[in-house]
């Protein structure tokens, strides 16, 4: 009997990635299927989750009420936790969110969680609005608001741990004002896979990305070749800061907080007309 086809997955090379898939993807998670890995910069993800194109997918919350009808979201594997927002930056220091009125933002996608965030906070407090949104990859973003290119930049990752070595100064944290508004903690990054792939198979994969994190957790060295080897060039010490932010106990089960945040943040953007309303049932796994 011929082995199965690998999975298609794809997420991508940022440190909480390969560290939480590091074990998975090499084959040493016991009766996990073999893995068929590409990177893609989320912006790229949500577009494959929309297409339909990959069996797994990392991808942002803010995509799901799009694809959720193909897709279900797995309970673990993915990023949601506190202190970890996305950050609004500019050139200046002491200004405030007053100072956004009519400017130019850069976004990493304006359907990333990220986004939904920023919009939300600038709802409520930059009066009369943003004004031009222009989407760049997220690498792309602090030289952009460095350069004078863009009035500000929305960024996520690592760049809240070195965009001072670009000479940006904080304007807001989104993750703090969802915070101190809801309680809740912070939805970031979903792992989701194929419907039809089946409840059976749907239940496995929740359980070897399970599996793999607690793996990672219990010999974190095993992972830092594949870490660093997609890392960017990035400092081993920004890479562990990265993974120890994302990486949380969100990762390993979403729980009722986690549910509980997902639900908020798709709710309130629904009524912001950010995103379509999500149907009762549509954050249930198989």
């Amino acid at each position: 009997m011929s082995e199965p086809e690998p999975l298609k997955i794809a997420y991508s090379p940022c440190p909480n990635d390969t560290f939480v898939f590091d074990a998975w993807a090499h084959g040493r998670v016991p009766g996990a299927p073999a893995l068929d890995v590409t990177f893609a910069d989320i912006d790229v993800t949500n577009g494959m989750a929309e297409r339909g194109e990959f069996d797994v997918l990392k991808v942002s919350y803010a995509v799901l009420p799009w694809v959720l009808d193909e897709y279900a979201l797995l309970p673990c594997g993915g990023a949601l936790g506190r202190g970890c927002g996305p950050l609004v930056l500019t050139r200046d220091a002491g200004q405030g969110p007053e100072s956004l009125a009519g400017k130019t933002v850069a976004v990493p996608s304006e359907r990333s969680t990220a986004y939904l965030l920023f919009r939300l906070w600038a709802a409520a407090e930059v009066p009369g609005g943003v004004g031009e949104v222009v989407v760049l990859p997220f690498h792309e973003i602090m030289p952009a608001v460095r350069d004078g290119k863009v009035d500000a930049g929305l960024v996520i990752h690592e760049a809240r741990f070195t965009y001072g070595n670009y000479g940006l100064e904080c304007l807001a944290d989104m993750g703090e004002h969802w915070e101190s508004t809801t309680g809740l903690p912070i939805p970031l990054g979903a792992i989701i896979a194929k419907r039809s792939l089946g409840a059976e198979r749907l239940r496995e994969l929740a359980e070897a990305a399970r599996t793999s994190v607690r793996m990672a957790w219990d010999d974190p060295e095993a992972s830092r070749p594949y870490v660093l080897e997609h890392a960017q060039e990035m400092d081993p010490k920004v890479a562990d800061q990265h993974i120890g932010l994302y990486v949380n106990e969100f990762t390993a089960g979403l729980g009722e907080d986690g549910y509980a945040a997902v639900r908020g943040l798709l709710t309130r953007a629904a009524a912001e007309g950010l995103v379509p309303p999500l149907g009762p049932d549509a954050l249930a796994f198989a």
